[in-house]
């Protein structure tokens, strides 16, 4: 798959991802690729998050590839239930990294109004990759979501919440769960040829 012929479009989580978070990496790494910018990252609020992501999916005629973690999961699953048809077929697939559970009893009140979770298949693959101590989301809730999602499940050992807090700044470990999706988005082009 040529990079040159995709848009990376990174979906940062509640607070966005900071210089040092490995989306910042990946986006200054990977070529075409741009962040979702959120109005408020600290009292996100879901509609205005899923309008950002429609507006940065239909800016551009150009095939996407979306890069998101924690609440830019579960938002990536908001706008896929509602998109406009144009801009779903824009969307090659979605790597998707520690999900955050919006709907579990510690949920920061500021993430409720994401509740519920979108239960529906993504109508392109996915992959998810999460923890089995991400404080979260839980690994079984992780795997409901994949499996929900139709999504491949990733689970690492230890990882945390796979942000800078954990000791994930650069993660070059994640591309390689980025290269599967890739293949996995190949196959299935194959698939609709």
């Amino acid at each position: 798959m040529r990079s040159e012929s995709i848009r990376y479009l990174i979906v940062p989580g509640w607070q966005g991802s900071p210089e040092d978070h490995w989306q910042t990496h990946w986006q200054n790494s990977l070529p075409n690729s741009a962040r979702v910018e959120q109005l408020d990252w600290f009292a996100p609020q879901r509609e205005a998050w899923v309008g950002a992501l429609e507006q940065a999916v239909s800016s551009d005629d150009t095939p996407v590839i979306l890069i998101a973690h924690s609440l830019g999961c579960v938002t990536v699953a908001h706008w896929a239930e509602h998109a406009p048809r144009d801009s779903l077929r824009k969307v090659l697939g979605a790597l998707l990294v520690a999900p955050a559970d919006v709907e579990r009893p510690a949920c920061s009140p500021a993430l409720r109004n994401f509740a519920p979770i979108p239960r529906h298949l993504l109508p392109f693959p996915s992959q998810i990759v999460s923890s089995d101590n991400d404080p979260a989301v839980s690994a079984p809730r992780a795997l409901d979501m994949a499996r929900d999602w139709g999504s491949e499940a990733g689970l690492i050992t230890g990882a945390g919440h796979i942000n800078v807090k954990s000791g994930h700044q650069r993660w070059e470990q994640g591309f390689a769960y980025l290269y599967r999706l890739q293949g996995r988005i190949e196959q299935h082009a194959l698939r609709r040829a």
